[in-house]
This record gives C-alpha cells, structure tokens and sequence, in this order.
C-alpha cells in the first residue's frame, strides 16, 4: 500500500498561515533550506530532530504535524491497523530512502506530550552516519531481532527484550544489527 505524504503539505499550510516564508523556517529550525523544500514538496520525511525544530519554530507540537484529525479521549490502535506510517530519511537533504519505517501508535491524540512509534528498522549495511539530537527523552525497548543505538561516544548493543531510556539532547542514532527488528520507542519532547 503507497503511502502518502501529508506532513509537507502541513507544513507549507502552517508556515503559510504565518505569513513566514521557506528561508524564514528554514533559519528559524535550523534546517538546511534544501531539506525544508524537499519536506514541502512532499518528497521526503525527515528525522525527529529537524522535524520537531520545525514544529518548535512554527509554535507547534510534534504531533500537530503528524496528525490528521485530532479528537479527545483515548486512542485504540487494533494489532496490525496502525493509521499512520512514516518513512524517516534522515538529516541529509539528498537522502532518498530510509531505514526506519515508524508507525505512529499515538496519532489522533489531542495533546499529548510523548509520541509512541513502533519503529521497523531495516538493516542498512554501515552505520548511518546522521545523528538527531533534540530536546526531550527518549524509550526504546527491542521486540524482536537487535539494535545498535549510538549514543554519544557510546555504543549500545540490544537484542529482544532489552531497553534503553536516554536524554535525546545527546546525539544519537539507531540502526539493525544484521537483519531487521521491531522496536517501540516513546519520545518525549517539551513544548
């Protein structure tokens, strides 16, 4: 099934709406102006990091950004049916696929304050060599195959059942050990 990319039509409409133009965004989240053109056009999603400054720079919550229609109450997400499927590509604005397919666990909430994914992670050969680094703090906990997440000067190693709890101000990155895995992270971002 093709997904279709909402977020840079989102973004274009909120920065619109303020009346600031792409260079402004791009100098007010700190992001190369290629990436935020690319974002825009829809041709790619990128990675927490530059996508929560631009949420931050457009006065916004993460989740505004990846939501469609917001309601009150909890959200149910039935095994298998997950509503929203984000492909991340990085920091790199050239980037053209990505390693991490995340499934938006939380979408819908209206303001809520952590963002909950399940997160496919492919294995991508090296380690990818962008890093995101942001505010806030970060779950991981391994449900199948294993994980490398570089943290920092620090390597960790963790396989199904294992967890990690960071500070996402630290840079850090996560990608497959070998074959594919399937990990729920939880990032909590301050407003």
């Amino acid at each position: 099934m093709p997904v279709v990319n909402k977020l840079g039509a989102k973004v274009r409409q909120l920065r619109e709406m303020r009346e600031m133009t792409s260079e402004q965004l791009a100098e007010r989240s700190q992001c190369h102006a290629g990436l935020l053109e690319r974002i825009e056009a829809g041709e790619l999603v990128t990675s927490l990091a530059p996508l929560m400054n631009i949420a931050r720079a457009l006065g916004v919550r993460l989740g505004t950004l990846l939501d469609d229609e917001p309601h009150d109450g909890p959200t149910l997400v039935k095994a298998g049916q997950s509503p929203s499927v984000i492909r991340f590509s990085g920091n790199d604005p050239r980037a053209t696929s990505s390693n991490l397919v995340f499934q938006s666990m939380g979408a819908g909430k209206k303001d809520r304050h952590m963002e909950p994914f399940l997160i496919d992670v492919e294995p991508g050969g090296e380690v990818s060599p962008s890093v995101s680094s942001h505010e806030g703090e970060e779950f991981i906990y391994v449900l199948s195959g294993a994980v490398q997440i570089n943290y920092g000067e620090t390597v960790y190693h963790l396989g199904t059942g294992d967890s990690l709890y960071y500070d996402s101000i630290v840079p850090h990155n996560v990608c497959a050990s070998g074959a594919p895995a399937r990990i729920l992270a939880v990032v909590y971002t301050p407003f």
